[in-house]
């Protein structure tokens, strides 16, 4: 999700979480929550204000141009919540960067080598990226772009940049990205 204000949101199931289950509120209400705010920051430190438990497992990134946060919910307990240091980092159903991941230790270095050759600028040039979001080889545990298996698959991609002065620049692709372009949403 991304606001007006220039907050980004976005939420991931964590590891053996998939769904919904009886009783849970939808990890789908948090990229929401953390838009009714007006700063990424503020939209951590209310959603740390809510009780754990009511979602089951998942891992959220908020950021705008002043920072970028990631935040963990276990299904139980308090949320906790760090910043991001400057650079390239990776999220799926583990924490941030973490090589016990298959597509985290396969991809990260990948998406860090395409960003260093990509072109600094005001506008982002996105270097080797939608060809990572494209690549559908590998074993399924550490493909990007999934292909259909039991009832999963890649479905849609997005790449998203925040300028410094808050605006955003968004590319999405309305299907696989192997098969679909890149287009700019206004």
């Amino acid at each position: 999700a991304l606001s007006r204000r220039g907050v980004l949101a976005a939420v991931l199931n964590r590891k053996d979480s998939l769904g919904p289950a009886p009783g849970r509120r939808s990890r789908g209400e948090l990229p929401l929550l953390a838009l009714a705010q007006d700063s990424a920051r503020a939209a951590v430190s209310a959603l740390l204000a809510l009780d754990g438990a009511e979602w089951r497992p998942f891992n959220l990134v908020l950021a705008d141009a002043a920072g970028a946060w990631f935040l963990r919910g276990l299904g139980a307990g308090a949320l906790e919540a760090w910043p991001f240091t400057p650079g390239v980092h990776m999220i799926t159903a583990h924490d941030p960067d973490d090589p016990d991941s298959p597509r985290i230790a396969r991809h990260l270095p990948r998406f860090r080598a395409a960003m260093a050759e990509a072109l600094p600028g005001p506008v982002p040039d996105w270097g080797g990226w939608p060809a990572l979001l494209a690549d559908a080889s590998g074993p399924p545990e550490t493909a990007i772009n999934i292909p259909p298996r039991f009832g999963f698959a890649t479905v849609s991609a997005a790449l998203m940049a925040l300028r410094r002065d808050g605006t955003a620049v968004w590319r999405f692709a309305a299907g696989p990205p192997d098969r679909a372009e890149f287009r700019a949403v206004a």
